[in-house]
């Protein structure tokens, strides 16, 4: 099953561009019952492998801007570093329930965002004001997403570069996958030393998510990358929604037993003050 869904997942990330981190984590949660923090890091060590693979082929096409990169590591690189420190906290102080609810909030937010984004068409904006100075800015709480859910560098990425650069598409989806291959790289190592991790399930995703890199890669001029994406963020719209109704959920059974013992012990201390002796 684990190499199934690593499979599946490295073939959409190939066909669509969409960041594994994105769709790794609310599969492991929802479908295979892994806790947050533990999913968290395996997001972002599979999407390392399976870029690493995708990586290569983006240099070999010279489709990577390489100052522009830059620009975006320099704020990027610290975020993701910020954000791995928050999630830590959130795991010492117990937060597991509001983790979810969070990471349902990204989910769902990035979703409703790129489905309107989808309707915009990737075209040649050569004329365009190269304002990349300002992905340094930018990059910082993308950054920081990715250390905490280890989604939105591929999402939020590809929309800072077409808004702010004059990129060709092809040089756009090139240096977004390598950006997010170096950040999830980054959040890989702060995630290993600090939070526990599933070595086997991480290394069934991977060798499930090579073949899915390479056939993705080998369908990708064939498939219409559009249609893809488009059902795949109504898919994680879907399940963003599930986090958010599950963390209520628990929210508020939590609220209703911690209620109901309170008054459990107010009726108690009335009936024992009460003064009738029982037989």
């Amino acid at each position: 099953m684990q190499y199934f869904i690593g499979f599946f997942i490295a073939l959409f990330i190939a066909l669509t561009g969409v960041g594994a981190g994105t769709v790794t984590v609310p599969v492991l949660v929802l479908f295979l019952g892994v806790p947050a923090p533990v999913a968290v890091g395996i997001g972002l060590m599979f999407s390392t492998a399976v870029k690493l693979i995708l990586v290569p082929a983006q240099i070999a096409r010279r489709n990577v801007a390489w100052r522009t990169l830059g620009y975006m590591l320099l704020g990027g690189a610290p975020g993701v570093l910020v954000g791995s420190l928050f999630l830590k906290h959130l795991i010492n102080a117990g937060s597991e329930n509001l983790l979810n609810a969070i990471l349902g909030g990204i989910l769902v937010t990035t979703a409703i965002w790129q489905i309107i984004f989808s309707f915009r068409h990737m075209e040649n904006n050569e004329n365009a004001r190269d304002r990349s100075p300002l992905l340094s800015w930018l990059m910082f709480p993308v950054g920081a997403e990715v250390g905490f859910s280890s989604a939105g560098a591929g999402a939020l990425g590809s929309a800072a570069l077409l808004s702010l650069t004059p990129l060709a598409p092809a040089q756009v989806v090139g240096t977004d996958i390598v950006f997010g291959f170096a950040v999830s790289l980054i959040g890989s190592g702060a995630h290993w030393f600090t939070h526990a991790t599933n070595t086997q399930l991480l290394l069934q995703l991977i060798i499930g998510g090579t073949a899915g890199a390479v056939c993705g890669t080998m369908l990708s001029k064939r498939v219409p990358r559009r249609p893809l994406r488009f059902a795949l963020w109504v898919w994680l719209l879907i399940l963003g929604g599930q986090f958010l109704f599950n963390s209520y959920h628990v929210w508020a059974a939590t609220r209703w037993n911690k209620s109901a013992g309170e008054n459990s012990l107010s009726d108690h201390s009335t009936s024992g003050g009460s003064g009738v002796s029982k037989p």
